[in-house]
């Protein structure tokens, strides 16, 4: 009798204990997110620091008709685009407002769900990302996806 509760005593510690890890990540996958918005936002050449080299990025380019076509690059392709975008969204004061915040574990890391608002435009888009935590500490975007309206990047979709 004296096994069975220390057997169940042990389930029930390994269960909260690996709650409270998920919790953590959870919270820390969350934190990494909103680092993510200053630095776009501001323009910071940290975010560049945010994605990992393999990283899959994904504009899904909502067309006028409402379908949906995916374009996907490298990282580094998408990092040099991202360089050029940021001068003129600088002079514009072009930032992303993010609403519908949502974390979930998936299997390789933490998928972030949100909502992202152009700067002056009304309407909200789908976008995500997935981060990972790296050995090393340092949380990682491995995958993102973001739809767009802008219509130019469709001359990158593989036909």
């Amino acid at each position: 009798m004296k096994n069975i509760i220390y057997i169940l005593f042990c389930v029930l510690v390994l269960v909260l204990f690996s709650n409270s890890v998920f919790a953590d990540e959870k919270h820390e996958a969350l934190k990494f997110f909103k680092k993510y918005i200053t630095a776009a936002n501001s323009y910071s050449p940290e975010i560049i620091q945010m994605y990992s080299p393999k990283a899959k990025i994904i504009r899904q380019v909502v067309k006028p008709d409402g379908e949906l076509v995916d374009i996907e690059t490298d990282t580094d392709t998408y990092i040099k685009q991202l360089k050029l975008g940021q001068k003129t969204a600088k002079l514009r004061n072009y930032k992303n407002t993010y609403t519908n915040i949502t974390s979930s574990k998936v299997e390789n890391g933490y998928k972030i769900s949100s909502l992202r608002q152009p700067s002056g435009e009304n309407y909200k888009l789908k976008s995500y990302m997935i981060i990972q935590k790296q050995p090393n500490g340092k949380w990682l975007i491995v995958e993102e996806m973001m739809q767009t309206k802008v219509q130019a990047f469709l001359k990158y979709a593989k036909n």
